[in-house]
């Protein structure tokens, strides 16, 4: 085979792959067009301006893994729509039709409601970001109006419910010690299970009875520990955690069996189980024992700025949920003893 040859064919291969490249990018506008599960590394514009975008919201907003990763994924399912519906598939090129058209379609694949207005945040705060960044006149988001979030009341257990889940474990092995610090940890405080599974040593004040923890937005703050949870804690601590810490463990407070940070979804899977062995009847879910942590605090009289404060919200309206359930708990109560209620 010649040089010259050789060069024909090679310059034949890259033009293959520079068309290939360009098809895929500027794909034809379909009603139905096929999805990719991910952005199309030929199109490096779309991904690269996403993770300026992640960048900024970890440097300059300090907000938390999990909220980025939501985001990501939003803008991803974003970025393939637009790929696979739009002429010619570019930020700058996108409609408000275009928005909406997505967020129906994604609507129709059956997100709920409150998924769709997470996809419409991300989406907006995105191209608000883009619109700074390259000077262009208008977000074509911007005017456009949320899906309203359905209202759901959260849901809880009752006190007597938290007991039997509590005392569904037994504490007679490191694993039965650490899932009953686990559970009254949970209930005491009114963990996010992310801020349960993140705890560390060093943030853990027993004598003082608090613990220090990072929520939403990677903001601290100080919660108050329980006397049963310092007393199951104090035990696990002793005598649960020594023997499976290794060389590779961190400064975590609850470990796993072979001494890793515990994730999310095994506290769900400890709380599902335990929920079984007590014959509790309700859906019973680690954000539930929070729920109940601030209904039971609401209903003993305690201040709901204070439940703010002790919940990290940012917002009082996201701590108000909970007057309603204590209403709705006062009305069934004067429906049933009061002789016109």
């Amino acid at each position: 085979m010649t040089h010259e040859f050789r060069c024909r064919i090679a310059s034949h291969n890259r033009h293959v792959v520079v068309s290939a490249a360009l098809k895929r990018c500027h794909r034809p506008k379909t009603g139905t067009g096929r999805r990719t599960k991910q952005i199309p590394p030929e199109c490096p514009p779309m991904t690269d301006d996403i993770n300026k975008f992640l960048l900024y919201l970890a440097t300059e907003r300090g907000l938390s893994e999990n909220y980025r990763n939501s985001v990501r994924r939003s803008l991803n399912k974003f970025a393939e729509w637009v790929l696979a519906n739009v002429p010619e598939p570019a930020w700058r090129t996108v409609t408000p039709a275009d928005i909406t058209d997505f967020l129906a379609s994604r609507k129709r694949s059956g997100l709920q409601a409150a998924s769709v207005r997470l996809d419409a945040v991300a989406v907006r705060i995105f191209l608000r970001f883009l619109v700074s960044r390259h000077d262009w006149p208008e977000n074509p988001a911007e005017t456009m109006s949320l899906p309203r979030p359905e209202k759901h009341l959260p849901e809880m257990l009752g006190t007597g419910s938290v007991g039997r889940l509590i005392e569904s474990v037994s504490a007679s092995d490191p694993q039965g010690l650490r899932d009953r610090a686990i559970l009254e940890l949970l209930y005491s405080s009114g963990l996010r299970v992310s801020e349960l599974c993140s705890a560390r040593l060093e943030n853990l004040d027993l004598d003082a009875g608090f613990i220090r923890v990072t929520g939403k937005g990677e903001k601290t703050r100080l919660v108050p520990v329980g006397t049963p949870a310092i007393t199951s804690i104090r035990q696990y601590l002793a005598e649960g955690r020594p023997p499976v810490v290794r060389r590779w463990t961190g400064g975590e407070v609850f470990l796993s069996v072979r001494g890793k940070k515990l994730t999310p979804q095994r506290i769900w899977q400890l709380v599902k189980q335990y929920a079984g062995r007590a014959g509790l009847d309700e859906n019973v879910y680690p954000h539930l024992m929070r729920h109940s942590f601030a209904t039971h605090l609401l209903g003993g009289g305690a201040d709901l700025r204070i439940i703010q404060e002790l919940l990290g919200h940012a917002d009082i309206s996201t701590t108000q949920i909970y007057t309603h359930i204590e209403k709705s708990g006062l009305r069934a109560v004067m429906k049933k003893f009061h002789p016109r209620g």
